[in-house]
C-alpha cells in the first residue's frame, strides 16, 4: 500500500476530521479511502448510464462490458 500526500482546503480537512470525530470512520485515511471508492463506483455507474444513453440514441455500444463489470467487482471488494 502506498502513501499519497494531498493538499486539502481547510473545509475538506474539517470535514474529514468531523467524520472521524462522529465515528463514521476510524481515522482520516479511512475517510479518504472511502471517498475514493465511492468516486470510482460513481464513475462506473456513469459509464453504464452513458452507454445506456448511447443505445437509446441508436449509437453502437462501445467499450468492453466485461472490463466494466470487473471494475465494479474490484471496487466492491475494496470497500
Amino acid at each position: 500500500m502506498s502513501t499519497l500526500s494531498v493538499p486539502l482546503s481547510p473545509d475538506l480537512e474539517k470535514f474529514i476530521d468531523n467524520q472521524v470525530k462522529i465515528g463514521r470512520a476510524s481515522n482520516k485515511a479511512e475517510v479518504v479511502r472511502r471517498a475514493l471508492i465511492t468516486f470510482a463506483e460513481d464513475e462506473a455507474v456513469f459509464a453504464v448510464l452513458e452507454a445506456e444513453r448511447e443505445v437509446k440514441e441508436g449509437k453502437i455500444l462501445r467499450g468492453d462490458l466485461r472490463q466494466l463489470a470487473k471494475k465494479i467487482a474490484v471496487n466492491r471488494l475494496v470497500s
